[in-house]
């Protein structure tokens, strides 16, 4: 696997301040995506141990939140692996830090069903999760008023809730900012 960046400090892809993984490889090429670069797979630095490494390292301050990941595609089967391995140990070293990935994928129709990549990676991949952003970018319906996504149809899902009650349970700003979620 490969990444286009990380960036440390980010305060647009999840609540709070977190460190933000950006995946390399995607194949639902969206009309108008924002980092199309990212969409070969090569594009970018070798995912490596020292990868890992230096996210953990960056996560270590009680002001980061968490972690996100984003793209490129992280649910794309060339990147399950070694994005299963990370969160694996940020789970370990950091449990109170949430997890967020942004998909092109539909949770109910793609991953929880087991239909992208190796079903057992997937299902553990979406065992680490707090919170999945789902459903491709669709320039049409763009909308810079909502929070923490790009059109209208993408959701926030509460992933442990939705996987306990085996239907879709979108996720509230349960962090006490009361604004709740457009």
């Amino acid at each position: 696997m490969h990444y286009a960046n990380i960036k440390n400090c980010d305060i647009a892809n999840g609540p709070g301040v977190r460190v933000s993984l950006f995946v390399s490889g995607c194949t639902h090429h969206c009309k108008g995506c924002f980092n199309q670069v990212a969409w070969d797979f090569g594009y970018g630095q070798p995912f490596t141990r020292q990868t890992i490494d230096q996210i953990l390292s960056m996560l270590a301050p009680d002001y980061i939140q968490g972690l996100t990941l984003l793209g490129g595609e992280p649910f794309e089967p060339e990147n399950q692996g070694p994005v299963v391995e990370l969160l694996r140990q940020v789970r370990e070293k950091y449990p109170q830090k949430t997890i967020w990935t942004f998909s092109g994928y539909l949770f109910d129709r793609d991953l929880a069903p087991g239909r992208i990549g190796d079903p057992a990676t997937v299902r553990e991949y979406l065992g680490h999760l707090d919170v999945l952003v789902d459903g491709p970018f669709i320039e049409e319906e763009k909308d810079l008023s909502l929070r923490f996504r790009g059109s209208r149809n993408q959701r926030l899902i509460d992933v442990p809730a939705s996987l306990a009650q085996g239907r879709v349970v979108l996720w509230q700003d349960w962090q006490g900012e009361g604004k709740g979620i457009k």
